[in-house]
């Protein structure tokens, strides 16, 4: 069932993407005709980047509007994945649409024609100045309201638009006062920064749609806050699933004392899954992992693992930590964190830690599941 949350960054999402398609259209008509009638070959690059960003904000409010369909037997998440799709169609419109512009800015440095000044001219560039600015702040204001980097990105093409229609303009009046022909070098300029923006959005959408981790600062809020519950003795194996702007799915271990009453350790669990969906937005699954507390003997082995392990590495680290008995001595089970530079290690490190605990003698086991640190 579709959250207020959801509904309310669909109705945000694709009001954005109609201020977008009837501010740029408006500009890339007028700039097209403006630049046609004057020749300049800087203003027609600027007007069809406007052009190529009322398509994009076509996509966007496509993206916002498919990302809403519910959730079906094929697609249990739902679809807020198709805005990270919107974002990489639009990435390689403005990627093909700058390779075109550089290839016509080159011709016209190669045979360069004058451009013809006007108060007109001037007027539209300043115009496109002017709403260019109010749709950066309108962008960034309503990508902060609904956590959307969609349109944070969009407040960064905006701001980056104003760079570019500044550059037609000095262009226009460098030429007039030298009668220096540097239109043709501005429109390279453009057509390249089009292109730069266009690379760096296609690597930005990449990313979440290939599976990219959640920011360290972020799964520190997460298991700072499960933490901060009475019964909860630690946590780990915190993965975090993404499946599209306020779609994400998350699972977490959670350490108990193994004495606790079962039915409260379950209402704890309950209370936390609720309040990461509340707080976070976050699906949440928590694992429960009993813990023995009042065994010394497991206690000063897993310490002395610990001491072991910080003097070859500041951070490494165990849990799930527990004693076995088998036929062949005595079994010690637990996780072992790697950091990911360190992961080929492994099994030298469990060496190392045999040898250490063992001195020459072989009275333990180690059973060992390695972790990688995506904290680090």
């Amino acid at each position: 069932m579709e959250s207020t949350e959801e509904r309310n960054r669909a109705k945000v999402g694709k009001l954005a993407g109609i201020v977008g398609i009837i501010c740029n259209f408006a500009l890339a008509g007028g700039k097209f005709v403006v630049g046609t009638l004057v020749s300049s070959m800087s203003i027609i690059a600027d007007s069809v980047n406007n052009l190529s960003d009322a398509a994009s904000s076509i996509v966007t409010l496509l993206g916002f509007k498919l990302a809403e369909k519910p959730a079906d037997k094929k697609h249990p998440f739902g679809h807020a994945r198709f805005e990270y799709l919107a974002s990489l169609t639009v990435a390689v419109m403005i990627f093909v649409i700058g390779f075109e512009l550089a290839k016509s800015s080159v011709e016209k440095i190669i045979s360069p024609t004058p451009v013809k000044f006007s108060l007109v001219t001037i007027l539209v560039l300043v115009v496109s100045i002017l709403v260019k600015l109010w749709m950066t702040l309108f962008y960034k204001k309503k990508g902060k309201q609904i956590h959307s980097t969609t349109l944070l990105a969009t407040s960064a093409d905006s701001r980056n638009d104003v760079l570019t229609t500044t550059c037609v303009l000095i262009a226009m009046v460098v030429e007039l006062l030298t009668k220096w022909q540097i239109d043709g070098i501005m429109g390279a300029l453009v057509s390249l920064f089009i292109l730069y923006n266009g690379i760096g959005l296609i690597r930005q959408t990449i990313s979440p749609l290939l599976g990219e981790e959640a920011t360290p600062e972020f799964r520190k809020e997460i298991i700072d806050f499960v933490n901060s519950y009475d019964k909860v003795l630690g946590c780990h194996d915190l993965m975090i699933h993404d499946y599209g702007p306020a779609k994400r799915y998350a699972t977490i271990h959670v350490e108990v004392d193994k004495d606790e009453d079962p039915m409260n350790c379950h209402d704890t669990i309950d209370r936390i899954e609720r309040q990461c969906l509340k707080k976070f937005g976050i699906h949440m699954v928590v694992h429960y992992d009993p813990i023995v507390t009042d065994d010394l003997k497991a206690e000063k082995l897993q310490l002395k693992i610990m001491e072991c392990l910080k003097s070859k590495d500041s951070r490494l680290s165990i849990h799930d930590f527990r004693i076995a008995n088998c036929s062949s001595g005595t079994l010690l089970v637990f996780d072992l964190v790697l950091p990911e530079d360190m992961m080929s290690q492994g099994n030298q490190i469990k060496d190392y830690i045999l040898h250490s605990i063992n001195k020459g003698k072989s009275k333990y086991l180690l059973d060992v599941t390695f972790d990688i640190d995506t904290n680090d």
